[in-house]
């Protein structure tokens, strides 16, 4: 066993990945590139609150950012913010940068930006900087109960 909610959630799971550590990345580019993946396949996961106590994950390839409007649309709110780096540690129990769906303290919903689901496999973070979890991403949207919608539009 490990230390890593994340490793351990997965451990306990019938997911099909693979753990994959590097040296902390400074960016989204070098993170791939560490990995030898392409920047289309980097998950980032986003914690948004929609409202006072309530929060979901916003997971979206790396070149692309998420779109406020389309996801407000999909969510029929006016209103979303994105909480600061201790709040979304309280909420997920990781510190920015690690945070991941997997062993977070709270279950919270997920949406998966559809651009993923283009790729063979994704990378997402394992709980930690510099651990990363290489898997399906049917297979993760499958086992996340995950809403997939396009959110997203590309990076600058």
């Amino acid at each position: 066993m490990t230390d890593n909610p994340a490793l351990e959630s997965l451990a306990d799971s019938d997911l099909e990945y693979q753990v994959v550590r590097t040296e902390r990345a400074r960016s989204a580019e070098e993170s791939a590139g560490f990995q030898g993946i392409p920047l289309s396949a980097l998950l980032r996961t986003l914690v948004v609150r929609r409202g006072e106590g309530d929060y979901l994950f916003v997971l979206v390839p790396g070149g692309r950012k998420f779109d406020w409007p389309k996801l407000r649309d999909l969510l029929g709110v006016r209103r979303m913010t994105m909480p600061d780096a201790e709040e979304a540690r309280e909420v997920t129990g990781y510190e920015r940068g690690a945070i991941t769906p997997f062993g977070a303290r709270m279950q919270l919903p997920v949406i998966i930006d559809r651009a993923a689901m283009d790729q063979p496999m994704v990378a997402i973070g394992g709980g930690a900087h510099g651990v990363n979890v290489h898997l399906s991403p049917r297979d993760l949207a499958d086992h996340l109960g995950a809403r997939v919608a396009d959110i997203s539009v590309p990076e600058d």
